[in-house]
């Protein structure tokens, strides 16, 4: 096969390795199936894993979330966000509530950052751990160079991703990234851009990596971790004039586990139809 889908996942410890890989191309696999009619396997296309979570935890998560096959067909946003504002009876003015109360993000998003900001926090303050968890994705991508590459990355590995793809596009400027794919990304969060821009003092607009032909932006606007879903807003675009293109999905994914529901699982933006309209189209 001539192309590979390379996938880093996000924030905070995670099955073993072996487990979350399965999920990730099992949710893949789903989406193209519901979305797509394609009765794909896992053999029907290239794809590593990217794991870190061992850098950061000492064993991995035994009470995970376990993935399961969704049965009914997932919702395009222009479709479903109708029904939810509907349920919600939510309307534009915003008299019939408000939508922040509605979607209890606040206590969300305190949620969130209390469980996982220490995976963020020790990104940027320990720089062996940081050069640990870069080199794990630019060696990879080195390796399969001779391949069209779609880099989907989620949440924090999101953060990563980016550094190294600039990192990068100086070290090897011939490197091509085919598509860049970001899902459930704080990359619009002021802190992340405020730490990219001090690691790099000599450039003072963000662009979309120069090696990246592609980039595209999922995000689920009930996600607190995608709280600024309109990246085209932060980031300009390369010499290329390659642009991130935001488009917002409906990430269904409902926990097995007892977790919050916050709309940001992988797996649920995996098997979204927007993400499969990529995939079925690379594989």
């Amino acid at each position: 096969m001539n192309h590979i889908i390379i996938g880093i996942h996000g924030l905070a410890n995670k099955p073993e390795p072996a487990i979350l890989k399965k999920s990730w191309q099992n949710a893949i696999l789903n989406g193209l199936d519901k979305n797509a009619n394609m009765q794909c396997t896992a053999n029907n296309f290239n794809f590593h894993s990217v794991y870190w979570a061992n850098k950061m935890h000492k064993k991995p998560d035994a009470e995970y979330d376990k993935y399961q096959d969704c049965t009914d067909k997932p919702q395009r946003y222009n479709d479903g966000w109708i029904d939810i504002i509907r349920q919600t009876a939510f309307n534009i003015g915003g008299k019939a509530l408000d939508f922040l109360k509605e979607f209890n993000m606040n206590n969300i998003a305190d949620f969130v950052l209390s469980k996982t900001l220490k995976d963020l926090s020790r990104y940027y303050t320990n720089k062996e751990e940081q050069k640990v968890l870069r080199t794990l994705l630019k060696d990879i991508i080195i390796k399969k160079q001779d391949k069209k590459i779609v880099l989907v990355a989620h949440s924090m590995g999101s953060i990563i991703a980016y550094d190294v793809l600039r990192a990068l596009g100086k070290e090897y400027p011939h490197f091509v990234i085919d598509h860049f794919i970001t899902i459930g990304s704080p990359l619009g969060l002021p802190h992340v851009m405020h730490k990219i821009l001090e690691e790099n003092p000599n450039i003072k607009v963000l662009r979309t990596p120069s090696i990246v032909k592609n980039w595209t932006n999922f995000a689920d606007k009930r996600d607190p971790v995608a709280l600024d879903e309109h990246l085209a807003d932060d980031y300009q675009a390369n010499s290329n004039n390659v642009q991130v293109k935001d488009d917002l999905v409906l990430n269904e994914w409902v926990p097995n586990n007892g977790d919050t529901n916050i709309h940001h699982k992988s797996y649920g933006y995996l098997r979204t139809p927007e993400f499969s309209d990529i995939i079925k189209t690379f594989i």
